[in-house]
């Protein structure tokens, strides 16, 4: 049996989901937009929860978390949906329909970790908020054992959830898709900015390591507006926060279109170079473009080749050769 979901409320039979900005309105029987929060009896049932679609021991550049223990492995899993049905998908196979799962109850979860001698444990893949009681349940567990957890993120989720989640949460890359809600509703189809730009600010806020990924798709959301708006959101909260400009390759419904030039990905970096210390660039195959440099005496801190660490120099979470601070864990 199934746990009852949380963030609901009940309508004449049917039920209407609190969890994200969508705020589903749910018949008997049926499930929300994210496939995993079912009506049961005029119960908001989480029919999701421990159901794994897919699960892997991944570097930790992989999600990308740069200033996360860098170098270390960390076991990651995902369920079936997602909150929001982007057209560029790279898990659509997951996230936009239905896999055979497997049920893992969280102590398994937890000795799956334990086992490989995981980092942590992280939910990703596609979109773990909607797990919501599932992570919760886990993460208690995996105190017992230091065990941080970790969200690779749409951050579309309301504020109250929010508010109990974060405490539970050590680090997070959150998907920043656009500076406008337009991107939103037309190519994520649903969703909302505000929702997204206020998980990162209270996620940084309340002390978890939040690090941010923006796609940057070919005419889509590549204006140098955008991404100046995006930057002086950044820098406004904190100038130190990573930040991930990442190449678009055509895929699912957005095969038309072009990969992102290499050119756009380098103007991104440098509208940000201005106002932000740790930019990065995915998807391009350029050492450089994913080293960690000091920003304030440039020495090389974090070599990275493809989603491996291979060089890490910081000592006691300082440059050894300056001392600046450098945000993080190492």
């Amino acid at each position: 049996m199934k746990p009852e979901a949380r963030y609901w409320q009940s309508l004449n039979g049917k039920v209407k989901c609190l969890l994200c900005p969508r705020e589903c309105v749910i018949p008997e029987g049926q499930r929300g937009f994210c496939r995993i929060r079912q009506n049961i009896n005029g119960r908001l049932i989480a029919a999701g929860y421990g159901e794994i679609v897919s699960i892997a021991n991944d570097p930790i550049e992989k999600k990308p978390l740069y200033h996360f223990y860098p170098g270390s492995y960390i076991i990651s899993t995902g369920c079936n949906g997602c909150n929001l049905g982007c057209l560029h998908c790279q898990n659509w196979q997951i996230s936009q329909q239905d896999c055979p799962t497997e049920f893992v109850p969280p102590e398994a979860l937890v000795k799956v970790a334990l086992k490989y001698s995981s980092r942590g444990i992280c939910f990703t893949y596609t979109e773990p908020l909607i797990w919501f009681e599932y992570i919760i349940d886990v993460a208690k567990l995996a105190r017992e054992y230091q065990l941080p957890i970790v969200l690779v993120t749409n951050g579309q989720i309301n504020p109250e959830p929010l508010k109990e989640l974060l405490p539970f949460i050590d680090a997070m890359n959150v998907d920043l898709k656009s500076m406008r809600d337009e991107f939103y509703k037309k190519i994520a189809l649903g969703g909302k900015l505000e929702a997204t730009l206020n998980t990162i600010k209270e996620a940084h806020r309340s002390g978890v390591h939040v690090e941010v990924t923006n796609l940057i798709i070919p005419t889509l959301n590549d204006s140098e507006e955008e991404i100046t708006a995006l930057v002086d959101f950044i820098s406004g909260i904190d100038p130190d926060m990573p930040v991930h400009f990442t190449r678009f390759f055509p895929h699912y419904k957005l095969s038309n279109l072009p990969p992102t030039p290499i050119e756009t990905l380098l103007k991104a970096k440098s509208i940000a170079d201005e106002k932000l210390n740790f930019v990065y660039v995915g998807n391009v195959p350029d050492e450089d473009l994913n080293t960690t440099f000091c920003p304030d005496c440039g020495e090389k801190l974090i070599v990275r080749k493809g989603f491996f660490t291979v060089i890490s120099r910081i000592t006691e979470g300082r440059c050894p050769s300056c001392g600046r601070v450098i945000p993080g864990r190492f």
